[in-house]
């Protein structure tokens, strides 16, 4: 399997930018897609080159898919990737791409950086997913800037919405202080990286703490006697 950081680095299509160290999060969280069929949804599209990254490090049975507000964007669609043009803040309009391509195995949120718009997008897109679906949010740093709806330990910032659902997850634990949702259910893990945050997918597991059998340590020392 090709290293998608190899993969950009000798990326000759549409201009792509992303940052350098974001790239050990997406090969940890996406290539268990890589050469399967899977539906990658990006917010986001630009100049449409990482579109065609993904395209060509998940292979021929990935659908790729891109949203942006400019309907120039168009211009970047190709074989294997379709740009649909809309706000990503829009339910209405994020219903139809459900609609449309079913449950998005992948949702790389690299749009406007709004806290707003990501939380919008979020809450719509992430119950609707496929169940063992990975969504990521590129650029948190903006999370702090308030030009972006964000600052330090603001409460629209999406970062503080990450840091709830943390409770979230573990709400089984609280005591009922944080009641158990449908993202304490269906959400097996939440990975913070220097601006970017993962949620992967999954049905909770049954918490069952192993019982070890005690073990009987004079029939141990009876056996290694000569």
């Amino acid at each position: 399997m090709s290293h998608l950081w190899s993969e950009f680095l000798s990326h000759q299509g549409r201009p792509a930018h992303k940052w350098a160290h974001y790239f050990p999060a997406y090969e940890c969280h996406l290539a268990r897609y890589v050469n399967r069929p899977c539906t990658l949804l990006e917010i986001g599209v630009a100049h449409g080159g990482s579109l065609q990254l993904w395209k060509r490090w998940l292979g021929p049975l990935a659908r790729i898919v891109g949203v942006d507000i400019d309907p120039a964007c168009k211009a970047a669609e190709e074989h294997q990737v379709e740009i649909r043009i809309g706000a990503q803040s829009d339910a209405a309009f994020l219903q139809s791409l459900s609609d449309e391509f079913g449950a998005f195995d992948v949702v790389l949120d690299d749009g406007s950086h709004q806290q707003a718009d990501i939380a919008a997008s979020f809450a719509h897109l992430y119950p609707r997913m496929a169940r063992d679906g990975v969504y990521l949010v590129e650029d948190l740093h903006t999370a702090y800037w308030p030009e972006f709806g964000g600052g330090l330990r603001a409460p629209g910032s999406f970062i503080e919405t990450c840091k709830a659902l943390v409770d979230e997850l573990n709400a089984t634990w609280t005591r009922g202080a944080v009641p158990e949702t449908a993202f304490t259910r269906e959400t097996l893990s939440v990975h913070f990286y220097d601006s970017l945050v993962a949620f992967e997918r999954g049905a909770t597991p049954p918490r069952i703490a192993p019982q070890i059998p005690p073990v009987d340590i004079e029939a141990l020392h009876q056996r290694d006697l000569p």
